[in-house]
């Protein structure tokens, strides 16, 4: 790994001597035929003139490159060590800290060469790159997990000790070919992570939730919970905000039902998205709060914050941990609670999953139209049966039918969002709460989404269609806001024919 690697080129190949049977053309250092065999010429006969230049064909024989990210040799790591030691020996942190990071930068990067020269490391100058990048990353960053971070194609990281780290990618998992010095270091990138937030993960406080700084969602659990080393799971958003009209272009929606969202959620609905863990729940609730009015006062409440609302009158509370004492915690039910008394137009919370959810639907039921948030679960039936449960860990001593009447009265669109076999998220179902029926809410699907099975190469197919239901129970609603004639001909679009006598739906078939 740290040989130097050859930079001549191979020397040209001697002339073929002159006899009866003509040798094959040979190619000199360049790749290119020798004269003698271009020209048709003899041995020490003047050069023709030649043609037009040709393009020189690919070389035959090439040492290929290999990627950036690949797996590094323990030598590596060893002089890794070695040199980043030494580093902390020869610099002041404290004087360092008071640098821009770019300064830091350069900085750290000039000892690293200075270091690398005096100790005779022999390395080319891709892998001396390399070294630096990584010592940079090591002091100022998250470490070996900065090449990851900077990719926009990875949706999950999950490091699994120091040695183990796996990434999600097109849905996907597979190993990801970086590791750490030690448990060590992976404690500290932890700690340096959840700091930044104000929180602490240790032997005392093991589970902490956090954030990075782009909204990324992470999750630390600490020995000795967890028995092979700090387990760090890192939630990536993407740097450019998804939209309603890029989840058409990856399949997750058609465009009859990527309207249908728009106009439920510019008319105030309170929606409830459902779904299981990565089925995309976060994506969508961001997807749907484009429709909000800029001129609406919008609360948002999450355990940790990772919404990215544009809209410019936005308030964002977070929930805060208890102290070392066990005081000073601040749950989602005090947030919901207290975001009441601050007049908001709709109020947003990232995942309802205790008993908030009597205060959100009590919200909901007086004047806070248009509320959001996400939970789980796998239908929309079984979203209604968790809500009722999650109201009953708050200790309220209601009657079931009480509940559920409270539910039909507060919530209006269930959506259910999926992640499909293939990795592919899919909203399965857009689903209206239209009452109750004795004991019994009664739903009604507008929109769902059929699987007809998998191809060849394993991907779910199906297709997205409308159920026809023309006029759903928010169409006063749709009406107020001028949105009633385009609510009805996307809804109908699963009634009428095309030429051929296909539903419209069908259009939008996925493959």
């Amino acid at each position: 790994m740290f040989g130097k690697r050859s930079t001549t080129s191979p020397a040209p190949a001697p002339r073929p001597e002159p006899g009866p049977a003509p040798e094959p053309p040979r190619l000199d250092g360049h790749g290119a035929a020798s004269a003698s065999h271009q020209n048709g010429q003899a041995e020490g006969s003047p050069p023709a003139p030649r043609a037009a230049p040709q393009p020189p064909p690919p070389p035959t024989v090439k040492t290929e490159r290999k990627p950036v990210e690949r797996v590094r040799s323990e030598e590596y790591y060893d002089v890794k060590t070695t040199v980043f030691n030494a580093l902390i020996d020869t610099i002041d942190l404290t004087q360092l800290a008071k640098l821009d990071p770019d300064a830091a930068r350069e900085e750290i990067r000039d000892i690293v060469g200075e270091i690398v020269a005096i100790k005779n490391v022999v390395m080319s100058i891709a892998e001396q790159e390399e070294l630096l990048e990584d010592i940079c990353n090591d002091v100022l960053g998250y470490g070996p997990l900065e090449p990851l971070l900077a990719r926009d194609d990875i949706a999950d990281i999950m490091v699994n000790g120091a040695d183990i780290t796996y990434i999600e990618v097109n849905g996907k998992v597979e190993p990801a070919p970086i590791r750490f010095a030690d448990n060590a270091q992976l404690m500290n990138i932890c700690q340096r992570i959840v700091s930044q937030v104000g929180r602490r993960v240790d032997e005392s406080s093991p589970i902490c939730d956090a954030r990075l700084p782009d909204g990324s969602r992470v999750n630390v659990i600490a020995p000795p919970l967890a028995i092979d080393g700090p387990t760090l799971t890192i939630r990536k958003f993407k740097k450019d905000r998804l939209t309603l009209d890029q989840l058409v272009k990856m399949g997750s929606v058609s465009p009859e039902g990527r309207t249908l969202l728009a106009i439920i959620g510019r008319v105030r609905c309170n929606v409830v998205i459902s779904g299981g863990t990565g089925s995309g729940k976060t994506t969508l609730l961001n997807c749907m709060t484009a429709y909000i009015e800029p001129d609406e006062r919008v609360i948002t409440c999450e355990d940790s914050a990772e919404l990215q609302l544009q809209q410019p009158h936005v308030v964002r509370l977070e929930t805060r941990p208890p102290n070392l004492e066990g005081e000073g915690e601040v749950t989602m039910r005090d947030l919901v609670r207290n975001c009441l008394r601050m007049r908001p137009d709709r109020i947003i919370v990232g995942e309802v999953r205790g008993p908030e959810a009597f205060d959100l639907l009590q919200a909901m039921n007086t004047g806070h139209d248009g509320s959001m948030g996400t939970l789980h679960s796998n239908s929309p039936r079984e979203c209604l049966s968790r809500l009722e449960s999650m109201i009953l860990m708050g200790g309220y001593n209601l009657p079931g039918k009480t509940i559920r009447e409270m539910i039909t009265s507060s919530v209006d669109i269930i959506i259910q969002a999926a992640r499909m076999r293939d990795g592919t998220r899919k909203i399965t179902h857009v689903t209206e709460v239209v009452g109750l029926e004795g004991d019994v809410v009664t739903l009604q699907d507008l929109f769902v989404y059929d699987v007809f099975g998998e191809d060849a190469n394993g991907r779910v197919s199906g297709r997205h269609r409308t159920t026809g239901i023309a006029r759903p129970y928010f169409y006063e609603k749709a009406r107020y806001f001028g949105e009633d004639k385009r609510l009805t001909e996307v809804l109908s679009a699963g009634e009428v024919q095309d030429e051929h006598g296909r539903p419209l739906g069908e259009r939008y078939a996925q493959p």
